[in-house]
Order: C-alpha cells, then sequence, then structure tokens
C-alpha cells in the first residue's frame, strides 16, 4: 500500500507534495527528523490531504498529476476550504 500525501504549511503558506510506503514515519520526517531538503525551512506540517494506492506506479502517477497545473489547482481548493481565512 501507498500513501500520496500533501503537506501544508499554514506558516509559510507552503505545501509539499509526495508519496510513500509508511505515511507515519514520513510525516515524522518531515517535521522532526529530518536535517536537510526542502521541508525543513517550512515546518511545522499538517496533512492536509492523502489517497492510497496499491501500486507504488500508480502512487507516482497521481503524484505527479497533482504536481501538474490541474493538481495544484485541486490543492488550492483544499487549502482554501480548510483555511478560508487565508
Amino acid at each position: 500500500m501507498y500513501t500520496v500525501y500533501v503537506l501544508y504549511s499554514t506558516r509559510f503558506d507552503k505545501i509539499y507534495i509526495g508519496y510513500t510506503s509508511d505515511l507515519q514515519d514520513r510525516f515524522k520526517s518531515h517535521n522532526e527528523l529530518g536535517t536537510k531538503g526542502w521541508t525543513i525551512k517550512f515546518r511545522p506540517w499538517e496533512i492536509l490531504h492523502t489517497e492510497n494506492f496499491d501500486s507504488k506506479t500508480s502512487a507516482m502517477m497521481r503524484e505527479k498529476q497533482l504536481k501538474s497545473a490541474q493538481g495544484r489547482a485541486f490543492i488550492k481548493e483544499l487549502v482554501r476550504r480548510k483555511y478560508p481565512s487565508l
């Protein structure tokens, strides 16, 4: 099982899109354990959206779609609904 996830930093108004086979450990890495990479600069992160897939290939395809202009529009709408005051 693979999970495509969207993280959101309310502090910096940033999104991050990824996929993993272990969401709990990956989320902890983004928020606490990681010492390098883009996501450490924009902590803390919240999980905004998740989708589960049976195969890595399917998860990778959905991640790519979410990173497209259409996918980013979908994510911006999620942010707008969850955080209407932003």
